[in-house]
């Protein structure tokens, strides 16, 4: 199988990173590549990482932890258009999962999506997250929780 694996953003992937293209649609469901790395240089909890399949960028994800719970974010992810639709989000998101549970010493996990994104939805839990039945008061996305066993 195919080696995903992530590296920080730095000078020599950051112009590619900036040029990941989601499907047509899919604009509306998360924010730009652009907008998440000004989001991480306001706050510095935000961790911006760049998925690579061996040597390729194929995609994008955020991750943070936040206030005296360590309340932890697995914020944004995103694959480029030309690798959709192959295994590599439900890959990277399972690495994902355990490189952020390592990094925080946690062992829950959030995050939210619209509830229009029916694919995230579907991924998400088939990988374990579960719907909280609540929404985030920020934005009005569904929140999700996934627990390591």
């Amino acid at each position: 199988m195919s080696n995903v694996n992530f590296k920080d953003i730095d000078d020599t992937n950051e112009y590619e990173v900036r040029n990941i293209k989601l499907k047509s649609g899919q604009e509306k469901f998360i924010e730009t590549v652009d907008e998440c790395l000004k989001e991480a240089e306001a706050y510095k909890e935000w961790h911006p990482v760049a998925i690579y399949c061996d040597e390729d960028i194929i995609g994008f994800a955020m991750y943070g932890s936040f206030g005296p719970n360590k309340d932890t974010w697995i914020d944004r992810i995103m694959i480029d258009e030309k690798y959709q639709g192959k295994g590599y989000g439900k890959m990277a998101m399972r690495q994902l999962i355990d490189i952020v549970s390592k990094e925080y010493g946690i062992n829950v996990l959030y995050l939210s999506i619209t509830e229009e994104n029916k694919l995230a939805y579907n991924l998400y839990t088939s990988i374990g997250f579960k719907f909280m039945n609540e929404r985030d008061p920020n934005n009005g996305e569904f929140l999700f929780k996934y627990t390591i066993k």
